[in-house]
């Protein structure tokens, strides 16, 4: 893979939910080689604080459920303590659910699903672009970038809570960018093929491999390559986008 450019973040706090593992740790990878500072949301204590420890004192941990809105509201109190300003927000949290049809899909893991994918992304703007819109004097400025998936586009036969609740994301998306369009705040998502990630663990081997099947270069995706997108969309060099959806999927999108 070539080497990525490496977009100036200095003097930025971002926050990355999901940010412990998988895509979210390749993100804040990304943001720290630019010179950012990193707020890591994550449910998970123990990865919470061996990232934290991996990644050295620009980086806060915090244990949050992005599903219960006084968790997101407590740990947003938290996370202006560590810097009052937000610049960027990657909401990568998500989890798969399982694989099954949909008549036979049990609604407690469905909500269980759309409760993480849907409502934590949705928590998370609506507490954190009210701190962005207060940047530049009242102007407002930021990134929000959310990470949805190809599924979200063409839905996955046995994936339908995922594939579902993707969709929602790219509709949360081009509402918020089109809300905060007249501010200097871009949200924008990215729709990856399948990455190979600690999500693999909640899926079948028989549903990763159709996802292989998918995709034309016929191998998955790699964290630093979703991140390398990620990166720019965070940038200021994303100036003139919002409201958009990006493909990261090896050739498989059809639109």
């Amino acid at each position: 893979m070539a080497k990525a450019a490496i977009y100036d973040f200095s003097g930025k706090h971002a926050v990355v939910t999901g940010g412990a593992a998988g895509i979210g740790e390749a993100c804040v990878q990304r943001l720290l080689a630019g010179g950012a500072k990193v707020s890591i949301w994550d449910r998970d204590a123990s990865s919470l604080q061996a990232a934290q420890t991996r990644h050295g004192a620009n980086v806060q941990g915090v244990q949050v459920d992005v599903s219960d809105e006084q968790s997101v509201v407590a740990a947003l109190k938290s996370t202006l303590a560590f810097c009052p300003h937000i610049d960027i927000l990657v909401n990568s949290a998500g989890i798969t659910g399982p694989n099954v049809t949909v008549i036979e899909y049990p609604v407690e893991e469905w909500n269980r699903v759309f409760d993480i994918n849907v409502r934590g992304t949705f928590l998370t703007c609506k507490n954190i672009a009210p701190v962005m819109k207060l940047a530049d004097d009242g102007k407002g400025h930021g990134r929000i970038v959310n990470i949805a998936s190809v599924a979200g586009k063409e839905g996955n036969p046995n994936a339908s809570a995922y594939s579902a609740s993707k969709a929602a994301v790219i509709g949360l998306t081009k509402s918020l960018g089109k809300e905060l369009a007249q501010s200097d705040i871009k949200v924008n998502c990215i729709t990856p093929a399948a990455v190979k990630t600690g999500m693999f663990a909640q899926m079948t081997q028989q549903h990763i491999d159709f996802m292989l099947s998918k995709i034309p270069m016929n191998r998955f995706g790699e964290t630093q390559e979703i991140a390398n997108m990620v990166a720019w969309l965070a940038s200021e060099e994303c100036s003139f986008t919002t409201g958009a959806v990006f493909d990261i999927s090896g050739g498989r999108a059809t639109y």
